[in-house]
């Protein structure tokens, strides 16, 4: 798990709860930075959603773990594309989602992604 690009956590528990501030669609550059995946939205999500996999799994939690989220997206007419990430990720699994059109993301993302997920235990 890289540095946050703020100055926050990027997961606590508390209990059996574990939260995930924002992720971006952000992967590690040829030349040793941290940027955007090319490729759009879609693209930008499929990454974000495995930025949160990583992150949950330093606190043991997997994503069938995870019972809300919510999906922040620049443009809402990426919402079926974004859908299709979505399914493709978390399978039959279905947690609670809100999608929320935004003006703008950090780092001019196109799509941010935030989980709880429920761990009793772990």
């Amino acid at each position: 798990m890289s540095a946050p690009i703020g100055p926050y956590s990027p997961i606590l528990r508390f209990g059996d709860l574990v939260v995930t501030s924002g992720q971006l669609g952000l992967e590690d550059k040829p030349d040793g930075t941290r940027g955007l995946v090319d490729g759009g939205t879609a693209a930008q999500l499929a990454q974000a959603l495995a930025n949160v996999e990583a992150v949950l799994a330093t606190e043991g939690v997997t994503k069938h773990q995870v019972v809300k989220a919510t999906l922040f997206l620049t443009d809402m007419a990426d919402f079926a594309a974004a859908n299709d990430v979505w399914v493709a990720f978390f399978d039959a699994h279905r947690p609670t989602r809100s999608a929320i059109g935004v003006a703008a993301l950090p780092m001019g993302a196109t799509a941010e992604v935030e989980v709880w997920a429920y761990a009793p235990g772990a």
